[in-house]
């Protein structure tokens, strides 16, 4: 057993931190560090901790935080928590923060260095030279000055890549539907609303997206076709936004100039795997995923993570939780389930009606009106950040946006997102439901981030472009009770593929057949139909219509219904589109929630 100084809060260390991050601990704290415990080790020890500092090998498991009957806060010196149960930390109570800004530096450099080696054909140069030629005039390459970078997801990384750009003499276009104009402009970034705008005016394309139903595959054969001949791309986010295999064709054909790649769908790549072939490729320029890999990165992230360590153990709130935001211990059984609810309905809006690449501009401003018992809990700053938390998270890269009840407003406000917060301390509409939450995207008409909270009638005002996305919770277990126009019940987890149809005989079967084919399981299905109230013409609030042409009997819209399938995994944008080309669907599209 350790020793331990008495009366110190006591952090363990099990992997290397910099030598500065230790120190800044030691100065408060009773460190203790054990490189190389196995997980047994790991969970005979965690009960004498208050904090617990990982990288990426130490597996903090739920039956570790369990164990942990002392901890309060797990620090992940990096940016990604994959080895972290957060859920479980979450229902612990334990902080799960990381370090989300220390390698964005790092992480666009190193765009920009593969874009410049790419450009001026630096690698094969570098290694023509090594083998003894002299070869001049065999790589000439081409300047970036004048040039057109385009950018996918315009979070930290995107906005940093693209005033790197600037300074090399680029012209720099981005897309991202919550992107500030303002921050955009500073930057001198141009904004376009669609992929299908933006890939032909590019001679460069950068990838700074999350990896998510909606962007796996995200530019696959259609999208490199529309850009120019002899373009090039780049990849130092997340393997597999970009389909290997169409990159591989498009570079064969020579329709590609090159490609950049520092992230792969498997690390390392299966040997004559596509991605093995796609490194071997001659204007391909690769790298192991170094995109973090710089001295100052590593250094930046251990004294960020130790410093909120700190803060966390005196009693601060936290400055880059990834779970829920802290709240009163009193008001956290209450509030929990609805801090769940909220971001997943955030998350289904952005995906299910903005989120796919080449998608019209989102609305930016919504209502998030609290019905029944939930509408009597006072503190709703969670819930606020939970719902900035689930719009953001599936378009932007998480890096920079680790969002808690500290900065959600911030964020709302530099990426323009006005919120209305409404009560009506009346029973919720549906009678079977104690509570109801009720997200309604809808044209801007505020000027503030988060408009006070106050008390309504009932009902959401009624507008010819409204989304509306309803929820409740059974339980601790979020449950989505209205999608758009439709009346629904399905629990949102995991990935869903939502398909919108005429509901008739065969349809399930169809649809079955496609997914089959592409090797698919369906773990569950459901389906939603058109609201009776829509039908009855008492509510008009997604689409324009009258009573009298929703009670005719053979109106089209009274037949419509969402098919929701659970599904065992992501797809590509090729099965979506079979989906309507063969499967008769009028819309498809996979979420993952």
């Amino acid at each position: 057993m350790p020793l331990f100084k008495k009366g110190l809060p006591k952090v363990l260390v099990p992997e290397k931190l910099s030598p500065d991050g230790l120190a800044l601990l030691r100065s408060s704290l009773d460190v203790d560090e054990r490189k190389g415990l196995t997980p047994e080790e790991l969970l005979e020890i965690i009960p004498n901790y208050e904090a617990l500092l990982v990288r990426s090998e130490t597996k903090v498991t739920a039956t570790v935080l369990q164990a942990a009957r002392n901890l309060k806060v797990v620090a992940r010196a990096g940016v990604g928590v994959d080895n972290v149960d957060v859920e479980e930390a979450t229902k612990l109570g334990i902080v799960v923060c990381n370090s989300p800004s220390g390698n964005i530096g790092a992480a666009a450099e190193h765009t920009i260095a593969l874009l410049m080696a790419m450009a001026r054909k630096i690698p094969e140069g570098c290694a023509s030279l090594k083998h003894g030629k002299w070869e001049r005039s065999k790589f000439v390459g081409v300047e970036v000055k004048g040039k057109v970078l385009g950018i996918v997801g315009l979070g930290k990384v995107g906005l940093t890549v693209a005033r790197l750009a600037k300074g090399l003499g680029m012209n720099v276009h981005a897309l991202d539907p919550y992107a500030s104009p303002a921050v955009a402009a500073s930057a001198s970034v141009t904004l376009i609303s669609s992929l299908s705008e933006l890939l032909p005016s590019v001679d460069f394309l950068t990838i700074h997206t999350p990896l998510i139903a909606s962007t796996r595959g995200m530019i696959s054969d259609t999208e490199l076709a529309l850009m120019k001949p002899g373009s090039r791309i780049l990849n130092v986010a997340r393997g597999g936004t970009i389909d290997e295999t169409a990159l591989l064709a498009a570079l064969e054909s020579g329709h590609l100039g090159g490609a950049a790649i520092d992230v792969f769908t498997s690390e390392p790549p299966v040997s004559d795997s596509t991605a093995s072939k796609l490194i071997a490729h001659p204007r391909a320029v690769v790298t192991p995923h170094l995109g973090a890999s710089t001295v100052e990165a590593q250094e930046n992230v251990s004294v960020d993570v130790c410093q909120q360590v700190l803060e966390i153990l005196a009693g601060s709130l936290p400055r880059s939780a990834v779970n829920a935001p802290i709240i009163l211990p009193e008001e956290y059984k209450k509030l929990q389930p609805f801090v769940r609810l909220v971001e997943k309905l955030g998350s289904l809006y952005t995906q299910h009606y903005a989120g796919s690449p080449g998608g019209s501009m989102t609305l930016n401003t919504f209502d998030l009106i609290y019905k029944g018992e939930v509408a009597g809990i006072n503190n709703t700053a969670p819930l606020f950040a939970a719902l900035i938390k689930g719009l953001l998270s599936p378009i932007s890269s998480t890096e920079g946006i680790n969002i808690n009840i500290v900065n959600a407003e911030l964020v709302a406000r530099e990426r323009g997102i006005f919120v209305s917060e409404q009560r009506s301390r009346d029973p919720a509409d549906e009678s079977s439901y104690s509570s109801l939450v009720t997200l309604v995207a809808r044209p801007p008409s505020r000027a503030s981030s988060r408009a006070p909270a106050g008390d309504v009638a009932g009902g959401v005002a009624q507008a010819q472009h409204q989304r509306i996305i309803s929820g409740t919770c059974s339980g601790d277990q979020p449950l989505i009770t209205r999608l758009g126009r439709f009346e629904a019940s399905f629990e949102p987890n995991g990935t869903l593929l939502i398909c919108e149809n005429y509901d008739s005989p065969g349809k399930i079967g169809v649809v079955g057949s496609i997914l089959g084919r592409e090797g698919v399981n369906i773990n569950f299905m459901t389906v939603a139909p058109v609201s009776s109230k829509l039908i009855a013409g008492s509510d008009v609030t997604d689409i324009k219509v009258t009573k009298e042409t929703l009670t005719e009997e053979d109106n089209p819209i009274s037949k419509e219904a969402l098919m929701i399938l659970g599904i065992d995994r992501s797809v590509s944008p090729k099965v979506t589109t079979d989906l309507v080309k063969e499967g008769g669907v009028l819309s498809a599209c996979a979420v993952t929630l």
